[in-house]
């Protein structure tokens, strides 16, 4: 189980934390959140799903990096082969949350890093220091909380864009199911995708209405992203082969 804390540079000044990658890091994952302010990133890379909530029933874009629970096919050898990390796997053991605080009698909150010391990244010892001896940010820590911003604007505008494509029925579930050579054949249940003859098929009022709040553009960013499903099962396959001869 987690065990966050509120990041200080007292009680954490001796805090490192491991950046490589592999399964020990917790790395090794089907899927990791995505968010829209990162999308023209992600969508040079990987593909880009929709998933829905069961609990809440809200929708939260996904990029997809391998076909099992427990395959990224991004990762290889304790390096992650991709010029851009998505901020879900790049923010490691930190996440914001949120302080009450009272400012002229009126309650406020305001947005604190907290820090999962039970992560296994997380050491005294090994890794990129998060605070400097003189108890300022380190340049991996201001990485962090920039990072973190990015997943806190995101989310919000996310939740209000994925509402609206749905609302315009541009999200539509997806049959995964692929073929990969004579002898193996995957498939990932649960995802959706936004739907490119449903938005080709839009009037201009609702094209516009879109573009205004910002939207038009994410919806096609993902649509794009889906070529790199390609790169996905290229990846798979060279595995597979590797495996046969092994």
């Amino acid at each position: 189980m987690p065990r966050y804390e509120m990041l200080n540079n007292i009680a954490h000044r001796d805090l490192r934390v491991a950046t490589g990658f592999g399964p020990e890091f917790g790395d090794a994952v089907g899927m990791v959140p995505a968010y829209p302010s990162e999308f023209a990133e992600l969508q040079r890379e990987y593909p880009i799903f929709l998933r829905r909530d069961t609990a809440s029933g809200a929708w939260q874009s996904v990029v997809l990096l391998g076909f099992e629970q427990h395959e990224n096919l991004y990762l290889d050898e304790g390096r992650w082969n991709a010029s851009y990390l998505p901020g879900a796997a790049a923010k490691g053991p930190f996440l914001i949350g949120f302080q009450e605080n009272r400012i002229d009698g009126e309650l406020t909150r305001e947005a604190v890093l907290h820090v999962d010391l039970d992560h296994p990244r997380v050491n005294n010892s090994a890794g990129e220091p998060v605070f400097l001896p003189q108890g300022g940010n380190t340049p991996y820590l201001d990485h962090i909380a920039t990072v973190l911003r990015g997943i806190n604007d995101g989310h919000a505008f996310g939740a209000e864009m994925f509402a609206m494509l749905d609302a315009k029925g541009l999200i539509q579930p997806v049959t995964l199911d692929v073929q990969i050579d004579a002898e193996h054949r995957v498939g990932v249940n649960g995802l959706h995708a936004v739907d490119r003859d449903r938005l080709a098929a839009l009037d201009g009022d609702a094209l516009a209405e879109l573009n205004r709040a910002g939207y038009l553009e994410g919806a096609y960013l993902m649509l794009a992203s889906l070529h790199n499903m390609r790169r996905l099962i290229a990846e798979k396959q060279r595995r597979l082969r590797l495996q046969g001869r092994n």
